[in-house]
């Protein structure tokens, strides 16, 4: 399993849809409001479907804007949770790949910080 992205989540992340820079997926087309669906699944293997967007902003150039509002409200996401989205190539097919998301949160527990499944 190959990991495409990882980010701790902010405000901005939660509220307004994850910000993943385009240098993190290899090359965007270059046509800022092209809009498409990724389709991701889970930890339990429950798909969902976000809505992306390609957009520009002159400190990181393209990046994609990935609408998810229904998963991070279904998940209880919160600032501060850690996503990560992974790569892995599918097992029962013969080509293509999945693309899982994983979402840990950190706990303390017995004075050790831990990132534990959400």
């Amino acid at each position: 399993m190959a990991m495409v992205f990882s980010k701790v989540l902010t405000a901005d992340d939660i509220e307004n849809g994850l910000s993943i820079p385009g240098c993190s997926l290899g090359q965007l087309p270059d046509q800022e409001g092209l809009t498409m669906s990724m389709q991701v699944h889970d930890r339990n293997g429950q798909a969902w479907t976000f809505s992306c967007t390609i957009k520009r902003n002159d400190s990181v150039g393209h990046f994609l804007s990935v609408g998810w509002n229904k998963f991070v409200r279904e998940r209880d996401l919160r600032v501060d949770d850690k996503v990560t989205i992974h790569e892995e190539a599918m097992k029962k097919q013969g080509s293509g790949t999945w693309i899982k998301v994983e979402v840990k949160r950190k706990i303390r527990l017995f004075g050790e910080d831990i990132w534990a499944d959400v």
